[in-house]
């Protein structure tokens, strides 16, 4: 998958392998409902969900894409759009069974944790 080119250079080789096999699975989530909790946060060794700015998002997914220009992951509902940096990811996650969490890192002390929860079919 030649999009993922710039992405492997900014990240370690199991955090790339982990997201990009998320992303290869992802279309079996299609059509689900998709709910995307996003929150910034200043202090990635302790992570205070009261110190913590939220947002939540749900959305039927319909399509996600790579964006080269910009690397970004995407994410696309009806009027929903979302997106994480590809290169700015520090860490990725499977906290539960369709259920994912992301977090990149803005500055030194600049953080965003998003996590996805898919109501899956099966």
């Amino acid at each position: 998958m030649g999009f993922f080119v710039y992405f492997y250079e900014m990240n370690s080789d199991k955090l790339k392998l982990d997201i990009v096999s998320f992303f290869e699975a992802i279309e079996k989530y299609y059509g689900c409902k998709t709910e995307i909790t996003e929150g910034l946060f200043s202090d990635y060794d302790d992570l205070d969900a009261s110190l913590t700015t939220w947002n939540l998002s749900e959305f039927e997914l319909i399509r996600s894409a790579y964006r080269k220009n910009g690397n970004r992951f995407m994410f696309e509902g009806n009027k929903m759009y979302y997106e994480i940096s590809g290169e700015r990811i520090i860490d990725f996650k499977q906290p539960g069974r369709h259920k994912f969490e992301f977090i990149e890192q803005y500055s030194e002390s600049v953080f965003r944790i998003t996590r996805i929860k898919f109501d899956n079919k099966y």
